[in-house]
């Protein structure tokens, strides 16, 4: 049967995230197209690979079946193509580091510039996803390390994580709009007013949901976003209380913003590394980690 591959890149993709506005994001093409592509293999195969519904996608019982053979195919042409790419044409190899937004602009950068230093040759190559998404370019190989916020359900145990430092988040808000510095706030007076958080596809927004519904609150936020920088900013203008990572802030008090009291100090989380066997990690990228972790 003569069936475009790109047609069963896209069910992978959709099978995967079970979603086609996720998979349309991942292959940099339009939702529309992957309904199309998806359709155009349903009917070649002549079986409906996905329930679709208003508010999720499924995989039906044929589609599970073809996505236990295109699963580990998938997987196998992009561990290829990684290991191609790993090698620059030039012989060098390249250090190749996953992590959200946050992570690289805050903590990352001037780790990077002190491995440029020591590594001027080596590509260094980026690549910026949700501490949710990070671990799966690690298992497919597409990264050598990967920056994320801990707790993350999305680390699995085959990974090695080394922790590298410690973070408290903190609820930010303008002096003028929440004229509450100094006071100490209960969780319930939060509820009561606009939070501004990172959206559902973030360690974060999990984390302070549970916070939330540890004190039998239901959070309902009143801006999500996908950047803290655009929270800060929307707090700067005195649109809500941003509930952001301490190191965030630590540097913004020109800013006319503080750090709002609570009555119960909201846990410590942990940034880690993660990376799946040392043995397989590159020189630079080893010496990337032991940079890290001697910082902690």
């Amino acid at each position: 049967m003569d069936i475009n591959m790109e047609l069963y890149k896209v069910f992978y993709y959709v099978a995967k995230t079970l979603s086609f506005s996720d998979a349309a994001a991942r292959l940099y093409i339009s939702q529309s197209a992957v309904s199309q592509s998806v359709k155009i293999l349903e009917k070649r195969l002549n079986h409906t690979l996905f329930t679709r519904s208003t508010k999720r996608v499924t995989l039906t019982k044929e589609g599970e079946i073809l996505f236990k053979h295109i699963e580990p195919a998938m997987n196998l042409i992009i561990r290829g193509e990684n290991s191609l790419l790993n090698s620059m044409p030039s012989g060098g190899i390249q250090l190749r580091i996953a992590a959200n937004d946050t992570i690289c602009r805050y903590f990352l950068v001037p780790h990077l510039k002190d491995f440029h230093q020591r590594y001027p040759d080596v590509h260094i190559n980026v690549v910026n996803r949700t501490s949710l998404q990070c671990p799966e370019m690690l298992d497919l190989d597409q990264v050598d390390i990967i920056i994320t916020n801990s707790p993350n359900r999305a680390l699995n145990n085959t990974v090695k994580i080394v922790p590298l430092r410690e973070f408290r988040d903190v609820f930010i808000a303008n002096k003028d709009a929440f004229p509450y510095e100094g006071q100490t706030l209960s969780f319930e007076t939060l509820n009561q007013m606009p939070i501004l958080m990172l959206d559902n596809h973030s360690t974060t927004s999990e984390y302070l949901h549970r916070i939330f519904q540890k004190h039998s609150l239901d959070l309902v936020p009143s801006i999500e976003l996908s950047s803290n920088d655009l929270l800060i900013d929307l707090a700067k203008i005195g649109l809500g209380l941003a509930f952001v990572p301490d190191y965030c802030v630590s540097e913004r008090g020109e800013d006319g913003l503080y750090i709002i009291r609570l009555e119960e100090e909201l846990p410590a989380r942990r940034l880690v590394a993660a990376y799946k066997d040392e043995k397989l990690l590159s020189q630079p990228a080893a010496y990337f980690l032991q940079h890290l972790t001697a910082l902690r």
